[in-house]
């Protein structure tokens, strides 16, 4: 009974090298949207003591001065690299639970007893490598939360060349006893704060714990976590990943806004992503929330902050409504005379689609009209047929974020492809 963790190392970072052999050993970090802070970066970016989610305007000069290299987030390119790990994974395990865009975790127990693990690891490893051009850390261990331990472990010991393996009880203890609280898969800081007032410290001291009575104390999620650290597998995926109580969307502009007619191009295609994602989780909303505000850091302008919210009658998942309600809010926030740097939109409220009260007057057939034609242009934008929006979202797109330094779609648009010489 064994389960195998696959991370890809600094993946973003890593993506960007395969097209560059000239970056191999060049410190490289990326950008989040609008350029504005260190999202990832490469072993060598971390030597120089670039921290994430650093401002970028903080250790830019410095960084450049000393050769690092830079790029905007290219998220069309990073998910089709993802898609390729994630492919050779299913070859080689036909078990896989894919965690986040460069985890997943492998259930062995479908291959035969006898398995040769240190065999199998490297095995993957190099496939990966050889096949993609991304380098991972694999970690191996009788359950979910273990296996998480030996990928950390794995990826922070270069002694262990990128693989652990935890089988035996003495050499799991010894590494439980090593482990802080804070690093275990699940536990944030408010959890490791109650935790160490009641002197529990490590993750070998959690596993000494009678779960029932932290069951009792805390949550069923944590009582699992001790299980797993006993060597009891128990936990799925589905365990850290809640339905949504809130959906929110929102964006930095390339530069500062004073056109209500621009602001309403933005807030129509925030309401229309945030639409797209509660249709996603199967849920409809009773809520919209927008706002609008000024750069904070930008001392210079007049600031402004404003919100307002609109509570609907019918609880809804239909673009047009949350789009048409979203302009209404900003109809009435609106000011003239500062300068707008962000936008957003909050849905909440929720209920389930298929379990909401209608109300007598609703009329039946044009909510499955409006369904179909939601399904419709749903579909059409995820299969890539077209790319389809609604005319409040405009066609100027001067408010998108920069992203001035993105590196090529290598691999997701034939006008892009790497060109030898």
């Amino acid at each position: 009974l064994m389960f195998a963790l696959i991370d890809c190392n600094s993946f973003y970072a890593s993506c960007e090298k395969i097209f560059r052999p000239d970056l191999k050993h060049r410190p490289i970090v990326v950008l989040s949207n609008n350029d504005g802070c260190v999202i990832a970066r490469s072993p060598e970016a971390k030597k120089m003591g670039i921290n994430m989610t650093q401002p970028w305007y903080q250790v830019k000069d410095q960084y450049l001065s000393k050769g690092g290299v830079v790029f905007s987030s290219n998220y069309e390119f990073y998910a089709d690299i993802s898609n390729r790990v994630m492919n050779v994974l299913s070859d080689l395990c036909p078990e896989i639970d894919i965690y986040s865009i460069d985890e997943a975790f492998l259930d062995l127990r479908t291959f035969r007893k006898n398995i040769d693990l240190v065999n199998f690891a490297y095995d993957c490893k190099k496939r990966i490598k050889d096949w993609i051009g991304v380098p991972v850390s694999i970690g191996i261990a009788p359950t979910k939360t273990l296996a998480k331990l030996a990928n950390k472990v794995a990826k922070d010991d270069p002694r262990f060349d990128g693989v652990v393996i935890l089988s035996e009880p003495r050499v799991i203890r010894h590494f439980l006893k090593s482990m802080p609280i804070e690093k275990i898969w699940g536990i944030g800081r408010k959890l490791t704060a109650k935790l160490e007032n009641i002197d529990i410290k490590t993750a070998y001291d959690l596993s000494q714990v009678d779960s029932r009575l932290i069951g009792d104390n805390f949550n069923v999620v944590l009582e699992r976590t001790v299980r797993e650290l006993k060597g009891q597998s128990c936990i799925t995926l589905h365990d850290f990943m809640e339905p949504k109580k809130q959906i929110m969307v929102s964006r930095s502009f390339g530069k500062s806004i004073r056109s209500k007619s621009i602001l309403s191009e933005a807030i129509s295609f925030h309401a229309s992503r945030a639409a797209e994602k509660l249709r996603y989780e199967k849920q409809k909303c009773r809520l919209i929330t927008a706002f609008i505000r000024s750069n904070r850091f930008n001392t210079r302008v007049r600031q402004i902050y404003a919100a307002k919210s609109f509570e609907l009658v019918h609880p809804t998942d239909d673009t047009r409504i949350i789009i048409k309600n979203a302009n209404r809010i900003l109809d009435q926030i609106f000011a003239d005379g500062y300068q707008y740097a962000k936008a957003g939109i909050l849905l909440s409220d929720f209920t389930n689609k298929y379990g909401y009260q209608m109300s007598l007057f609703d009329k039946k057939r044009d909510e499955k009209m409006a369904s179909r034609l939601m399904e419709t242009v749903d579909y059409i934008n995820l299969m890539e047929i077209a790319k389809i929006g609604f005319g409040n979202q405009g066609y100027r797109n001067t408010w998108r974020m920069k992203r001035e330094i993105k590196s090529k779609r290598y691999t997701t648009k034939i006008e892009e492809i790497p060109i030898t010489k």
